[in-house]
């Protein structure tokens, strides 16, 4: 977007959530189609240029949010409410996670954050303010697709890095590597000493993928020898950074597993915190599995699908030290 075009979105912000003047007056005001402004003002909401905040917690949601902190050992649970139309639960969900990010980092000296993918995360990231954290280093905890899609994993931690002005580490390799072995021998690379940056973040952000046939990770970064029926054939409803796990939240005995280029499980559960943001019914089992497996000190999702997935879950042990 070219500076001229961002300060029509501003001034049609403006206008709109300031001035309270209607979409035709604005419409006539700055030459434009009503259909026109109409979209200005969506773009400017989803990209976080706008930021609407409601000075008051739906009651459900926040008792929710208590009953997953008790029931599966969470720090802390983000629950909004789900709208009717669920294409928008992304958009919502990094509302409500850029606001308790923002905040988290105001309240905790964080030094390493590590990240993973996924369009809720880039959500996420366009809603925290730009600040100034030249102390903080961003490490992409896992490989990434070889598709220059924005929700990668190398954008998403140069835009975290960016928003923060911090400094910025890439694991500049694929998710999945042609075998177990190809996998050990690019991993005792000192350059991807992935245990000892799991190690040393004290904050990680990561997003739950659901298998299905509309998952990025399924369309796009599976190896050609590895189908979804394979997977699903062996419980998995669902991955973390490319790995695959059950509805109980336990790996399966897939090589799939083997082969990936990423932060462990038992690597993962070492972090002081880590945050997940996932919503929507599709996503369901998976973030069941999530819970389940005790992976997360952090849940950010919508109630509908919270409260089914904690009715599908068990309660896991207490998080270690």
């Amino acid at each position: 977007m070219s500076a001229s075009e961002d300060q029509d979105y501003v001034r049609v912000a403006w206008l709109y959530y300031m001035e309270g003047a209607t979409q035709a007056d604005i419409a006539k005001k700055l030459g434009m189609t009503r259909l026109r402004v109409n979209r200005m003002l969506a773009e400017a909401r989803e990209s976080g240029l706008v930021r609407v905040q409601i000075n008051a917690r739906l009651q459900s949601c926040v008792e929710l949010e208590r009953q997953l902190e008790a029931d599966f050992n969470l720090e802390a649970a983000v629950i909004i409410p789900t709208p009717e139309d669920q294409s928008l639960i992304p958009v919502n969900l990094g509302r409500a996670g850029g606001e308790f990010l923002a905040r988290y980092l105001q309240e905790n000296e964080i030094h390493e954050i590590g990240v993973g993918w996924g369009e809720t995360i880039l959500h996420i990231i366009r809603n925290l303010p730009e600040t100034r954290h030249p102390d903080i280093h961003v490490n992409s905890l896992m490989g990434g697709l070889t598709q220059g899609l924005e929700i990668n994993t190398f954008e998403i931690a140069r835009e975290l890095a960016r928003r923060l002005q911090a400094r910025c580490s890439y694991l500049v390799a694929p998710i999945y590597a042609g075998s177990a072995q190809s996998r050990d021998i690019i991993l005792d690379q000192e350059v991807f000493a992935l245990a000892d940056k799991g190690r040393s973040n004290e904050l990680a952000l990561l997003s739950i993928g659901e298998l299905s046939p509309r998952s990025l990770l399924v369309r796009h970064g599976l190896p050609k020898d590895v189908s979804m029926q394979d997977l699903q054939a062996l419980g998995a409803v669902g991955d973390v950074m490319g790995q695959f796990f059950t509805r109980e939240g336990v790996l399966i005995p897939h090589g799939i597993n083997e082969r990936v280029i990423a932060l462990s499980f038992e690597e993962l559960r070492k972090v002081k915190t880590t945050i997940f943001a996932a919503g929507g019914r599709h996503k369901t089992e998976a973030i069941a599995g999530v819970l389940s497996a005790g992976l997360g000190s952090v849940l950010v999702c919508d109630e509908d699908t919270a409260r089914a997935a904690a009715a599908m879950a068990t309660r896991p042990q207490p998080r270690k030290p």
